[in-house]
C-alpha cells in the first residue's frame, strides 16, 4: 500500500552535465510499453544543441532482439532535478499531457547510481553506470523509494549482461 502522506521529494539539484552519458536499468516499476521480459536495459543522455536533453533507451525484447526509443526531456526548473520526458515524434510533442515527469530522487556523490520517479508513484527506476550493482547499495536506494510511499511490490529486476545493445543491432531493422 502506498503511503500518500508522504510526499515525493526529488534531490535539491543535480550537475546535468554529469548525469549525461550512459546508465543501465538495475530494476523498475512495470510500465505499460515496455516489455516485461526485457534485458540489457540501457539509456543514454546527452545534450542537444538547443539545450534539451536526448534520451536514447535500448534493450533486447523478449525474443533478444534490438528495441530503442528516442525521445527529448526538458529541464522544468534551474535544479534539472524535475524533467519532462517525451517518446512521441518531434511532431507530436506538442500536444498537451504527451510529457511524463522525471524526478532525481537520490542520486550518489559520484554519480554512479540513481533513483528516478514520478510524483504520482507510478514509475520508478533505479539505474547505475554500470550493470551490476552491490545488494546493500541496491537495497538502500530502494529503501528510500519506499520511505516516499512507492509500492515495490511489483518491482522487475531485467537481466543485465554488462553490454549494451550496440549501434549496429539496428542497421538490419
Amino acid at each position: 500500500m502506498q503511503d500518500t502522506k508522504t510526499e515525493v521529494v526529488a534531490v535539491p539539484s543535480i550537475e546535468l552535465e554529469r548525469y549525461l552519458g550512459t546508465w543501465f536499468e538495475i530494476c523498475r516499476l512495470p510500465l505499460k510499453w515496455e516489455d516485461a521480459e526485457a534485458s540489457d536495459i540501457s539509456a543514454t543522455y546527452s545534450e542537444t544543441a538547443d539545450g534539451r536533453i536526448r534520451v536514447e533507451n535500448r534493450c533486447l525484447d523478449k525474443e533478444g532482439k534490438p528495441d530503442r526509443s528516442i525521445g527529448v526531456a526538458v529541464p522544468q526548473d534551474p535544479s534539472n532535478a524535475k524533467l519532462k520526458v517525451s517518446f512521441l515524434p518531434e511532431y507530436l510533442r506538442w500536444i498537451p499531457f504527451t510529457q511524463g515527469d522525471y524526478w532525481v530522487l537520490a542520486i550518489a556523490p559520484d554519480y554512479s547510481v540513481a533513483l528516478v520517479g514520478t510524483p504520482d508513484r507510478d514509475h520508478l527506476w533505479l539505474i547505475a553506470r554500470s550493470a551490476a550493482v552491490a545488494t546493500e547499495t541496491v537495497e538502500n536506494y530502494l529503501a528510500l523509494a519506499k520511505s516516499q510511499g512507492f509500492d515495490l511490490d511489483r518491482l522487475i529486476t531485467p537481466r543485465q549482461s554488462g553490454r549494451m545493445v550496440p549501434d549496429s543491432a539496428f542497421d538490419t531493422i
